[in-house]
């Protein structure tokens, strides 16, 4: 499976929806603009957009919510490992309370990668995002929580409510 998405003004982004019905789109806003995102094995119709490779999901994602995307960039050499750690993580977070959806995207060009998780609410998020089990998972090999060294660039994470229109 592939996901795709784009970033704009919510106009820009309805328009978008509007003129391919037949895709079951994901509409997100924040702050910062509006997003699409859509998941199928067809080809990316965004002209500015971003093509990704679905390498695990877990759940449904829901036209109401809090989308969290954490955004890492991995060296080359370092996506192998990148990946087969999260092939062979804790499923903790699918039982925590109020989550509905994971996505592991690897990007189809460049090298940052998508950790989408969606969740009931924004408070949920917290609540996982403070809990034993979320700094268990994110230690590194050594029992630390520092990057890894196959982080090409610090982290940094996007979020967004859902639109349900």
């Amino acid at each position: 499976m592939e996901a795709y998405m784009t970033n704009g003004t919510l106009e820009f982004i309805k328009k978008i929806i509007d003129d391919h019905p037949a895709i079951d789109f994901h509409l997100m806003s924040s702050g910062n603009g509006a997003l699409a995102y859509y998941e199928n094995e067809h080809e990316n119709i965004f002209a500015s957009g971003r093509a990704y490779d679905v390498l695990l999901n877990n759940g449904s994602i829901q036209n109401k919510g809090f989308v969290v995307m954490n955004n890492i960039t991995v060296t080359e050499d370092g996506r192998t490992v990148f990946e087969d750690r999260f092939k062979r993580r804790s499923s903790a977070i699918e039982s925590t309370p109020g989550f509905q959806a994971f996505r592991l995207l690897r990007p189809q060009s460049g090298n940052t990668y998508v950790v989408l998780t969606q969740w009931a609410t924004i408070e949920d998020f917290d609540n996982w995002k403070n809990s034993d089990a979320f700094k268990e998972q994110h230690k590194n090999g050594k029992g630390e929580t520092k990057p890894p060294a196959y982080f090409a660039d610090k982290p940094y994470i996007t979020s967004y409510n859902m639109v349900n229109e």
